[in-house]
């Protein structure tokens, strides 16, 4: 007599680590958020450099009852692509948030509060938290990337520690 079918276990894999992208991502972190639970991701891309880099692991926190403040990072919807982002808050307009990329050219327009999910609490890189990026100098970061100083200022600091890599590599 054959044994059995396994019962399918809602949110657990093999290994602790469920592997998700696109729409499937975001409607997983929408459902655990609205829980009122935090959700652990990997992060993907390169508009958030040097804070936060491909491949390190965050933790967003469902929205607080305040208003996002300038220099927080958050995760939400692109209202036109309907993508998960993560970027940083530049500013708070009538209507929304003007939000930008640490290491992106130009900002993703205003986006309205519904759209934005939640905040990062946490980036862990090589098992280790990160702090830069996330204390008070965010308010900083912030006041550059709206006057479109971030940018320029990133890509020169990479300029001139470039010789510095090569010569003491991690």
């Amino acid at each position: 007599m054959p044994s059995p079918p396994p019962k399918p276990c809602l949110y657990a894999v093999p290994g602790g680590v469920l592997s998700l992208s696109g729409p499937a991502l975001l409607e997983f972190l929408r459902a655990v958020l609205a829980k009122g639970a935090s959700f652990r991701f990997k992060a993907r891309g390169f508009s958030m450099l040097p804070f936060i880099q491909d491949g390190d692991v965050l933790t967003v926190s469902p929205r607080p009852a305040r208003r996002p403040q300038p220099g927080e990072v958050v995760a939400y919807c692109h209202p036109e692509t309907g993508k998960l982002v993560v970027h940083r808050v530049s500013a708070r307009r009538a209507g929304g948030y003007l939000l930008r990329g640490d290491n992106a050219p130009e900002a993703d327009g205003l986006v309205p509060p519904a759209n934005v999910l939640g905040r990062v609490d946490w980036v862990e890189r090589r098992s280790r938290r990160m702090r830069f990026g996330q204390g008070q100098e965010r308010r900083v970061i912030a006041l550059l990337a709206r006057h479109n100083l971030l940018h320029p200022l990133i890509f020169r600091a990479s300029q001139m520690l470039r010789p510095l890599k090569r010569r003491y590599p991690v």
